[in-house]
């Protein structure tokens, strides 16, 4: 049975709290093994090509829902790196700047809190190079095409990337007006070496209204479900909300877009 989305029109703009809609530690319990091995192969992430989908059991349907993925940031903040975390791929040691624009596929289960239904989430995480964005006119707006969400990205060893946030989402929300915004904040276990305080980081989210997930830039481990479930969670939740509101029905949306953000730290 679809999910029954209950929602009025003011809920365009609503915080979700984290769990709202989605089961949050869903990754970690039994019933969710079915589904998440097929993301995985020999207990590392699936590299999945822009063709590719998710093959179930014969006995087993569940619907896949797609999305576009934006990630905004100057050069060196770790766009790819973010990308390559959450698809559970090698992070390069190196950085290099991207010179075009690369995109990245993330498939993500997730199960919704009331009806307990199964969803897969098709995420497309578009990357594109700053010094590409500025001499090719027409990348950024292919990057915003039909966009459902932006990762506005900063980082925590970068001064002038948190400075630039206000013009960076300026720039990124032109013509995008119901899209899912959301701040990621790399390189935060880094905290020898921050230029941003936590107080800055609390004024920046109580005047542009926006949350800011903190990141880490250790490049070990990223086939670990755990360090990328609280942002793909965010994601999968206020995409869905705002299919809900969207269509204002009960019927399965197809990807829109949305607003509403929720403040999780990773």
């Amino acid at each position: 049975m679809p999910r029954q989305c209950v929602v009025e029109p003011h809920d365009m703009a609503q915080v979700l709290d984290p769990g709202s809609i989605v089961v949050a530690d869903w990754h970690r319990s039994t019933d969710s093994k079915e589904f998440f091995s097929r993301i995985l192969h020999k207990k590392k992430r699936r590299n999945f090509g822009l063709l590719e989908g998710i093959v179930m059991p014969p006995n087993v349907s569940v619907d896949t829902v797609h999305y576009k993925i934006f990630i905004s940031g100057k050069s060196g903040v770790g766009k790819t790196a973010l990308a390559a975390r959450l698809a559970g791929f090698n992070i390069p040691n190196m950085h290099y700047e991207t010179t075009g624009i690369e995109t990245t596929v993330v498939y993500w289960p997730v199960k919704l809190r009331e009806s307990g239904r199964v969803l897969f989430f098709r995420l497309q995480l578009w990357d594109c190079g700053e010094n590409a964005l500025r001499r090719f006119d027409h990348l950024l707006p292919s990057c915003k095409e039909q966009v459902d969400a932006i990762l506005f990205l900063f980082s925590f060893t970068d001064r002038v990337s948190f400075d630039d946030l206000s013009n960076q989402i300026a720039r990124g929300s032109e013509s995008c007006d119901r899209v899912v915004k959301l701040v990621v904040g790399t390189k935060f276990d880094l905290f020898m070496h921050t230029d941003v305080t936590e107080r800055e980081v609390t004024r920046f989210q109580e005047v542009w209204g926006l949350p800011v997930f903190r990141m880490g830039g250790d490049v070990s481990n990223v086939s670990n479900l755990g360090e990328v479930a609280p942002l793909l969670n965010c994601l999968a939740e206020h995409l869905w909300h705002q299919d809900c509101v969207a269509t204002r029905s009960t019927i399965l949306p197809v990807a829109t877009q949305s607003e509403a953000a929720t403040v999780v730290h990773v």
